[in-house]
């Protein structure tokens, strides 16, 4: 599937729901591409999971900031969804919407976060869904 095709299907799952966060924060490493930032050489251009560039740009498209963690990442902010492979259950704790990615960041883990979000913020799918 084409980045466009992810884009338009990644804006048609947030269209489904009445509340979305106001930032998504992505990790790097098996999250976005897959591998460890530090096993590359500094040489290698690093390639994304099939479907991430799509879910950004459809991020991007509605208004939803975008923002890359590492493992040594605290999140001090409410309403954001936490796409992270590692520490998910500490950042869970911290009253953040965080869900594992087994293989990389794509439109099923996209809408389970979303999905996770609504129903921690008391809000549902919304009725627009056609």
């Amino acid at each position: 599937m084409g980045d466009e095709k992810v884009k338009d299907e990644a804006l048609q799952i947030m269209n489904v729901f009445e509340i979305l966060p106001r930032l998504v924060v992505f990790d790097l490493d098996y999250t976005l591409w897959p591998f460890y930032c530090e096993c590359r050489s500094k040489r290698e251009m690093p390639t994304l999971y099939p479907q991430a560039k799509g879910i950004l740009f459809a991020l991007k498209d509605k208004g939803i900031d975008v923002a890359i963690a590492s493992s040594l990442f605290k999140v001090l902010l409410g309403f954001l969804i936490v796409l992270k492979r590692k520490c998910h259950l500490q950042v869970s704790k911290m009253g953040v919407t965080s869900i594992l990615v087994g293989n990389g960041v794509n439109l099923g883990a996209f809408r389970q976060g979303l999905t996770n979000f609504a129903q921690g913020s008391g809000s549902s799918v919304s009725s627009k869904r056609k």
